[in-house]
């Protein structure tokens, strides 16, 4: 038997009564400050951390806030508008006055009722939708929410064994974040080397520069795959489990610069821009306008090292300059066409290709590996988290009728001692 059923037959074996959130914690009030404000008062060296709807935190200096709320006490943050969740935070801190918090003297109770509330967030979104533009909801939704509170000993325990779930999640995701940075810092300066190169145009470099079609494609249940800028990953590549399809006509009639094949380097050049994907093989697939392919002249640049150049962050840098508008940047084919990158002799990117695509397989294991943990963490936290926090009834537990028979039969046998 675990520590926390132990626990469980000692404080609550008959089950834990469900209370409404606000006749247990104290609501806490933020500040009315405007987003110009926010913007104004902004401060890397502030000590309050302001938050504001959506995913928007600042830190400020606490005399520049105007008629600042500082919460001093581990509370939980109802994010109410845009994004809808819920934050622990134990710092000095405070936010937008439309958004609401929960504190109570115990703070162990406060890191409780986070994870009863994270457990149930799904609800409130649910409770969101249909409420204008912008997702949100309204005070009751959590004021009259029924929680269940167990005794304090229970509550200790289950906020630990979830701690400790969050912190190795944590561990996974900063290892992952530095073996990707040791990749990036590996490649750049394998590209910034000389080794005579030359600094070419793309445009001196491929044979063509074009762009997906730009009539909308017809939709079909079946035929060739359709690509979209959603349909690449974080690993640069494509996910063809989550495409569309259009019919094989549609793919026929497109321009041989716009099939893709073999060695062909893809590019995002609308909203999420800067992402460059290298064909590995002849699938035919189509792709929508938001992407752009490059057929390298491999008489000039091997094509896996024009990817590599692509992918580095002098590219980005050029990449970021090129990109205009304001609610969806792009990057023109024209101006794409201008951007460079370094050309050594065909030998040395040849070279240079071996060294990165064994970093980058080293990385793959790693993106197969450390995020696969991630990921498994991440569900056997959901699971646990959701079995430690079933207490819905009076007379339920965590417990199975087995775990309680025995912890009763334990009990017997120790008061006949």
């Amino acid at each position: 038997m675990s520590k926390l059923d132990e626990l469980i037959c000692e404080f609550c074996s008959n089950g834990v009564e469900t209370v409404k959130i606000k006749n247990a914690f104290q609501r806490l009030k933020g500040t009315p400050i405007t987003a110009a404000r926010m913007k104004e008062i902004n401060n890397l060296e502030g000590e309050i951390k302001v938050f504001a709807g959506g995913k928007t935190v600042i830190t400020a200096k606490e005399k520049d806030i105007p008629n600042a709320n500082i919460i001093r006490v581990p509370a939980v943050l109802v994010q109410s508008r845009g994004v809808i969740d819920v934050i622990y935070y134990d710092k000095p801190f405070t936010f937008k006055n439309e958004m609401w918090a929960y504190t109570t003297s115990d703070s162990t109770t406060v890191k409780y009722l986070f994870y009863v509330l994270k457990n149930n967030v799904q609800r409130f979104r649910d409770a969101a939708s249909g409420m204008g533009s912008l997702p949100q909801i309204s005070l009751p939704v959590t004021e009259e929410f029924e929680i269940p509170l167990p005794p304090i000993e229970v509550q200790r325990e289950i906020v630990r064994i979830l701690d400790n779930f969050t912190e190795l999640a944590a561990e996974l995701t900063a290892e992952l974040t530095a073996r990707k940075t040791q990749y990036t810092y590996y490649r750049d300066e394998l590209l910034a080397n000389n080794y005579n190169s030359k600094i070419k145009r793309l445009e001196e470099c491929c044979d063509s520069i074009a762009d997906g079609d730009h009539q909308a494609p017809p939709k079909a249940d079946s035929g060739i795959p359709f690509i979209t800028i959603s349909d690449i990953d974080e690993r640069h590549e494509i996910d063809f489990n989550v495409i569309k399809y259009v019919p094989d006509e549609y793919y026929n009639r497109l321009a041989d610069k716009r099939r893709p094949q073999k060695g062909d380097v893809l590019y995002t050049v609308v909203g999420s821009y800067g992402i460059p994907v290298y064909v590995k093989e002849n699938k035919k697939f189509v792709f929508q306008r938001h992407i752009a392919i490059l057929r390298p002249n491999n008489a000039v640049v091997d094509s896996r090292y024009l990817y590599h150049a692509m992918n580095g962050t002098a590219f980005h840098r050029q990449a970021n300059l090129a990109a205009k508008g304001a609610a969806q940047k792009t990057i023109g084919l024209a101006s794409l066409a201008k951007m460079t990158v370094p050309v050594p002799p065909l030998d040395v990117q040849n070279r240079i290709v071996n060294v990165l695509d064994n970093f980058e397989k080293i990385c793959a294991d790693l993106n197969i590996g450390l995020p696969a943990e991630i990921e498994a963490r991440q569900k056997q936290y959901e699971y646990y988290r959701d079995k430690l926090l079933t207490f819905a009834e009076t007379g339920n537990t965590i417990l199975s009728r087995a775990e309680q028979s025995r912890a009763e039969q334990s009990r017997a046998e120790q008061s006949t001692d």
